[in-house]
């Protein structure tokens, strides 16, 4: 499906008088479902080299984000309104120094069974990683930006499959 056919189509949690729903999966089936999601964290090459180093006031910067993203993913249905609560069978969070940012970049895959996606948990998982990473180094620097949160890929259910241009 093209993005022009995906513009005009309806939205789906908008019922026929404009109101907000959830929407009703019952009649889908239940399919294998993945998506991965990625996002950068920029920072001075101090900061990076200091959490590279083990250098943060607060201990383990990338090991706590992680596990954040982790959690996030999980929690994802109560965070975003209207999102299904999904029973995820895997999240993985990596994260990455890159010295060309410099920062990191992280990304998260997330994997279901089910009658819906998993896009937003993945989305979820690396905006909160990206944000723990902020927290647990912000005593380093005050300045460091969140950029590029996007949907790389996802593949199962009833709209397809989709890569995102690089």
């Amino acid at each position: 499906m093209t993005q022009a056919e995906n513009i005009s189509k309806p939205l789906t949690h908008l019922n026929e008088q404009g109101e907000a729903h959830m929407v009703d999966v019952s009649h889908k089936i239940a399919t294998v479902r993945e998506a991965i999601a990625e996002g950068c964290i920029t920072m001075s090459l101090a900061t990076l080299e200091q959490i590279e180093q083990g250098n943060s006031p607060k201990g383990d910067v990338l090991g706590t984000a992680r596990l954040a993203g982790i959690m996030a993913a999980k929690q994802t249905a109560t965070l975003i309104p209207l999102c299904h609560p999904l029973p995820l069978s895997k999240v993985q969070v990596m994260i990455e120094a890159e010295q060309s940012l410099p920062g990191y970049r992280i990304q998260a895959l997330v994997r279901t069974k089910a009658e819906t996606g998993v896009e937003m948990e993945a989305l979820t998982a690396v905006s909160v990683a990206a944000l723990t990473l902020y927290d647990m180094a912000k005593a380093l620097e005050k300045s460091m930006t969140i950029e590029a949160v996007r949907l790389l890929q996802k593949t199962g259910g009833k709209s397809g499959n989709y890569q995102a241009n690089c």
